[in-house]
């Protein structure tokens, strides 16, 4: 496949730092951000709201219209679903929760699918997730794969969650990040892996610049290298 500018694929476990980064990486490049775990709580919220839940015994069939229906946008910082702004809502617990869920059920990950392929097609994004690198865009230009330890996560999940106002203690945070650690990882459908051909950046001990500056490093070595081998 050709396109003029490439993708950025960011994957990685809850808490490692692949938002902050993206939109500061995308930023950096002049690129558009897509995050697509907020795509997958806009897929919750509006579950939520037209009475779905995952454990339906029915819940492909009761899902189908919600999900023919659904329109998902960024704009900057924010995200409309089906024209209504649910940034506050996206980053509540409970969301991210059920988001969880709901992104091991087939249709919802094919739909998904097919609206995070449409939105990258022509490259000049920086697009991260759990799945970027080795189900959406497994042809992606560079591929980097975020880790932390799991305690350094859950504290920085919990400061975020705090800032927002939820009401939520930090041992509850480090609870559920095990839980859905174990959930993406072991779902059937797209697990959250790394990609065999992608960077692992550990950003335990690293500052969202330094992040940032070994992305940057990454790409501009191998642009330099691409460029050097035409020249021979």
């Amino acid at each position: 496949m050709s396109r003029r500018r490439p993708i950025i694929a960011i994957d990685g476990p809850v808490g490692a730092g692949k938002s902050v980064a993206a939109r500061a990486l995308a930023r950096a490049l002049g690129f558009s951000y897509l995050n697509t775990g907020a795509m997958y709580r806009a897929v919750a919220i509006a579950a939520r709201e037209a009475g779905v839940s995952p454990e339906d015994a029915d819940v492909e069939a009761r899902l189908a219209p919600v999900l023919a229906a659904i329109k998902i946008k960024f704009d900057g910082e924010s995200i409309f679903l089906n024209r209504r702004d649910v940034t506050a809502i996206v980053s509540e617990p409970e969301v991210g929760e059920l988001a969880s869920r709901f992104s091991a059920i087939a249709s919802v990950r094919a739909r998904m699918r097919e609206l995070q392929r449409a939105a990258g097609a022509d490259g000049g994004v920086v697009m991260e997730g759990r799945d970027i690198g080795t189900a959406i865009f497994p042809d992606a230009e560079f591929k980097f794969f975020l880790v932390a330890d799991v305690k350094t996560r859950a504290r920085r999940r919990f400061e975020e969650l705090k800032k927002k106002g939820a009401s939520i203690a930090e041992h509850e945070v480090f609870e559920q990040l095990i839980e859905r650690d174990r959930r993406d990882s072991g779902r059937e459908l797209a697990p959250l892996k790394r990609a065999d051909d992608a960077t692992e950046i550990d950003s335990t001990k690293l500052s969202i610049d330094a992040v940032v500056a070994a992305m940057k490093a990454k790409i501009n070595a191998r642009i330099n290298a691409a460029k050097d081998l035409k020249r021979a």
